[in-house]
């Protein structure tokens, strides 16, 4: 491992391609095209293509004049920027036309993983992966047309929550998300450290909406946690893949070695990916030098093959955790050490991102980022959409899936409604016995109520909102913590391997 780590901390990490299915609260988008809108997303193309040197628009009576090689593909776009801004009904603001242009014109590619991002928006892209963002932490993307949690991140306003992957987020505020890109509602969800912004989630499964309150933090993009969770093995969590991700995890594993570490449980559970160089660097800590960690295929059917670039630690027992929140990059490692270093996987079915992104950057801070290739597994397999198969498949405790309550809306005696269910559900959970726990708040639930509260030194009212709500959810995070199946057996597996 020493070897690796220092063969790691020598390497210049370079940052060209970003594998980066979502960013941070970010990326990936889908709008509904008006006709002209869509004829003007050809615009930006007069700027991009290859042979014209020059372009002149007048906007009067004037026709366009082209220099240089003329396409005669163009005379629409140039026909309808001249109409409509001499003839719409109000003025016209040219770079909203532009840039509704160019936004168009990555909208026709129907792909959720291509996005324009103006100024604000391109920056607020690079923070995501390189220091840290004010926001509710929380990982999302477009998926059939609806914004969906892809993952919180750990420690985050978002998962303190409740917030589960694939939860719709339905409106921001009050303001529906219906027909906005991600990029959109990132910008929409983020706000300064200590504000409040409420979200209505939908979550699958549950029939009615509900709203969550989220106070925003400063989240900073700490992206590894290491701890001893017996004498001999350590779980070291990795919660997406950021600049510096593979810096810190040398620096963890070092310190995690002086204490004793004979077994490694790397935890990529909820991670939604991130930079791909990172990926590979990472991997190359576990894979032996020469094996491969990925293959990119270009839209021309070229397979590339990234081969892993240090002597890996085969010395090392180790399992990998992943689950349904597991995606992009953290697919690639999972992927790469499975099938090129024979690490067993345990927990549930990964997201399945199968293709790379990059961005290009225009003089005006505005970007796009847009898809680049396929990555496909060291033995070729595509897992777009398909996720990767856990060697051992292991559920959480069923509590653990329990939708979160809003704290602002009281439980009271005779309430019936799905979020007394959940209620009844987490309160039996922890301990208490409310009875039963099809929905209807009875009196022997708004005892076991009472006893929560009074154990836990609030108000004993026998109603269930406010702090009740709260330290609820808190207590039944902890216990989740505690008992964490997956966990479990990947140390279990770990412990069959260490001599």
């Amino acid at each position: 491992m020493m070897k690796v780590v220092k063969a790691l901390e020598e390497e210049k990490n370079e940052q060209e391609k970003v594998e980066q299915d979502h960013a941070v609260e970010n990326k990936s988008s889908y709008i509904h095209l008006k006709k002209f809108h869509f004829i003007m997303l050809l615009f930006l193309i007069v700027f991009l293509s290859a042979g014209i040197t020059a372009v002149a628009l007048s906007f009067g009576g004037e026709k366009v004049v082209t220099v240089g090689n003329e396409r005669s593909e163009f005379n629409k776009l140039y026909d309808t920027f001249d109409t409509l801004k001499g003839k719409y009904y109000t003025k016209t603001d040219d770079q909203k036309l532009i840039n509704g242009a160019i936004n168009g014109m990555v909208e026709a590619l129907d792909d959720p993983y291509s996005d324009y991002m103006s100024q604000e928006e391109a920056k607020s892209f690079h923070n995501t992966i390189s220091s840290s963002f004010e926001g509710i932490g929380a990982e999302i993307q477009e998926k059939d047309g609806h914004i969906v949690i892809v993952s919180p991140i750990k420690g985050s306003p978002a998962e303190k929550a409740g917030l589960k992957p694939n939860d719709v987020v339905l409106s921001v505020d009050g303001q529906s998300l219906q027909g906005k890109s991600s990029t959109q509602a990132v910008m929409m969800i983020r706000g300064k450290k200590g504000t409040k912004v409420e979200l209505s989630i939908k979550r699958p499964g549950q029939d009615n909406p509900i709203t969550v309150p989220i106070i925003r933090d400063e989240i900073p993009i700490e992206t590894v946690y290491g701890e001893m969770v017996d004498k001999e093995i350590a779980k070291v969590q990795i919660t997406s893949f950021s600049s510096n991700t593979s810096k810190e995890l040398v620096t963890t594993l070092n310190d995690l070695q002086k204490k004793g570490m004979k077994g490694l449980v790397l935890d990529l559970r909820q991670n939604p990916g991130g930079l791909l160089d990172q990926a590979v660097s990472i991997s190359s800590m576990f894979v032996p030098k020469g094996k491969v960690i990925v293959k990119e295929e270009d839209r021309d059917g070229k397979i590339t093959e990234i081969p892993s670039q240090n002597a890996g630690n085969p010395d090392l027992p180790l399992v990998v955790l992943i689950d349904k929140g597991s995606a992009s990059a953290s697919e690639i490692l999972a992927a790469a050490v499975k099938e090129s270093a024979g690490v067993p996987l345990v927990g549930e079915k990964s997201f399945g991102k199968g293709t790379v992104q990059t961005t290009t950057d225009f003089k005006d801070g505005s970007n796009i980022k847009y898809t680049i290739a396929k990555w496909l597994t060291p033995d070729g397999n595509w897992i777009h959409k398909k996720g990767i198969e856990p060697d051992f498949s292991v559920a959480l405790p069923e509590y653990a899936t329990l939708s979160i309550i809003d704290p602002d809306k009281a439980l009271t005696k005779s309430n019936a409604s799905t979020e007394v269910q959940t209620a009844q559900k987490m309160l039996k959970a922890l301990g208490y016995k409310p009875g039963r726990v099809d929905g209807f708040f009875d009196e022997k639930t708004k005892e076991a109520v009472i006893a929560f509260q009074k154990a836990n030194n609030l108000k004993a009212d026998g109603v269930l909102k406010g702090d009740s709500t709260i330290k609820l959810m808190e207590l039944l995070r902890e216990k989740i913590e505690k008992n964490d199946t997956q966990l479990n057996k990947a140390v279990e597996v770990l412990k069959g391997n260490i001599k």
